[in-house]
């Protein structure tokens, strides 16, 4: 399915450069924050520089999308840390220590590094300021301040190792309490819109935004050694890449490692991942890679094909299901309130949830992103479809009937024609709607518009934001004026003079 998904690109698009797309031997991802990319990026070109063909699928989301893509198959390696491997991949199995990971992951058929050299554990941070007029210098502190407003990253606020199990450790509180992306929090710290926060402790914003680190005076939360989990297939099938990825091991400071956020988020000089990783191995590995930077133009020419592709894939496949469903609806109205009803309740779903929804089925990548655009697509098609020929007024259907034609010429030659100002403005409605929530999908590594937003979120950069929102919203008003054109050849001239009037 992904190869033909692969395949439908090409013969759409063409290839970029005119050559044969290489095969991906090394899949290696990412989550979501700057770190996260940073090692992943290191991974890829260790790999790389082992001769293999790697690719990094960055910024995929957070833990358990990692985890299930490492099981399926769809990446061999990614970065993780002991703690969230104990208290949220394996949860349940009371693990001592660090030592005990190895075998169960093994039932998996998952192996894990030695330690990369740095402890990037979970901690509770306040703007210094706020904290020193509060006396607030340890977590059982905050006990004492029930009115404090917390904003916690998303995977912390679920977590088993997050809030739930911080707040019945210290017994906590505090009720206002809202889920936010980690890197928007330190914004909301900033402007006061929350008053404490969950951290990374190698965070660089730590320092950047004054922030007091509170001490974990009850030792809840448990070492997080940066590691990296991969397939165990992968030592017969890539052992030269392996290794040269394992030589990260004990190499990685926690230093170093908030000197590397810091280069990644600092507004002044800021510097691409790709290029911090490289510099860091060529000094402490002493391995040269070529960082390749694409022009802003390149990259925005790039995402524009990605997203293209997800809207138009998905838009063909609704209007093949949904124009006959709507058709099928209103010659049996049962039927059609029927379908309607389905449809509308695969609306009501939030994207996001529908996109994670298929990865343990169809994986990482456009085939999940395509199926979910492809459901929200039925309900406006299917609706408007509906509507238009049940719209159409009995005399005509009588005139029609009068006449002794069919049942399908009548369709084709007077009822389409009649509702094609209500179908168009259905498709119009789905293509629209399509280009909007395509740039969900880079949460799970389709690319196009939503990947510079995601970026440009993480790293708190309005450039990067507006280069995926932008020609996204540009993009929705070219597809609607292309259905505006399309209206002046679809709709009968009587109908469109009518609508004009």
């Amino acid at each position: 399915m992904k190869r033909a998904v692969f395949c439908l690109t090409l013969m759409i698009f063409g290839c970029a450069d005119g050559a044969p797309a290489r095969k991906i031997t090394v899949a290696i991802g990412s989550k979501k924050f700057t770190e996260s990319v940073i090692l992943g990026e290191m991974a890829t070109q260790l790999a790389q520089s082992a001769g293999a063909n790697a690719v990094h699928r960055h910024q995929l989301g957070g833990t358990q999308i990692l985890w299930k893509a490492l099981l399926a198959g769809d990446i061999d390696l990614y970065p993780e840390y002991t703690g969230t491997i104990a208290r949220e991949i394996l949860t349940g199995q009371n693990l001592d220590k660090d030592a005990d990971l190895a075998p169960i992951l093994a039932r998996f058929g998952v192996r894990i590094s030695r330690s990369l050299g740095f402890n990037d554990t979970y901690a509770l941070g306040m703007k210094d300021k706020l904290a020193g007029k509060l006396g607030i210098r340890t977590i059982s502190d905050v006990k004492q301040h029930p009115d404090l407003g917390f904003g916690f990253s998303d995977e912390f606020l679920r977590r088993s190792d997050g809030w739930p199990g911080l707040r019945e450790r210290y017994g906590l509180p505090q009720t206002s309490v809202r889920g936010l992306d980690h890197d928007l929090a330190y914004v909301a710290l900033e402007n006061g819109s929350i008053d404490a926060t969950d951290l990374y402790s190698t965070d660089a914003e730590i320092t950047y935004h004054s922030l007091r680190v509170l001490a974990d005076d009850l030792g809840y939360f448990p070492p997080y050694w940066a590691v990296f989990l991969y397939r165990a297939d992968l030592e017969a099938r890539a052992p030269e890449a392996l290794r040269a990825v394992l030589r990260l091991q004990d190499q990685i400071s926690a230093a170093d490692m908030t000197k590397m956020n810091a280069q990644a988020k600092r507004r002044s000089d800021r510097i691409p991942e790709a290029q911090i990783s490289a510099d860091f191995l060529s000094q402490k590995l002493g391995i040269t890679t070529v960082v390749r930077v694409e022009s802003v133009p390149m990259q925005i020419l790039a995402r524009t094909r990605e997203h293209l592709y997800l809207v138009v894939v998905s838009l063909t496949l609704a209007l093949m299901v949904a124009l006959p469903l709507g058709v099928l609806g209103a010659r049996w109205p049962t039927f059609g309130q029927a379908i309607l009803a389905a449809a509308g309740v695969i609306q009501t779903i939030p994207s996001l949830a529908l996109l994670v929804f298929f990865i343990p089925f169809l994986g990482l990548g456009a085939l999940p992103a395509i199926v979910a655009l492809f459901l929200y697509s039925l309900l406006p098609i299917m609706r408007n479809t509906y509507a238009g020929l049940r719209g159409i007024s009995p005399s005509v259907r009588e005139s029609a009937l009068a006449l002794g034609l069919p049942a399908w010429p009548r369709l084709w030659r007077i009822e389409l024609p009649i509702a094609s100002p209500t179908i168009l403005a259905g498709i119009k409605t789905s293509a629209v709607i399509n280009v909007g929530t395509a740039t969900l999908g880079a949460i799970i590594g389709t690319g196009g518009y939503g990947e510079p937003i995601m970026t440009g979120i993480r790293l708190n950069d309005m450039g990067l934001i507006l280069q995926g929102a932008v020609p996204a919203a540009v993009m929705a008003l070219v597809v609607q004026g292309i259905f505006e054109i399309a209206e002046r050849f679809l709709v009968p001239q009587g109908l469109r003079l009518k609508t004009e009037v």
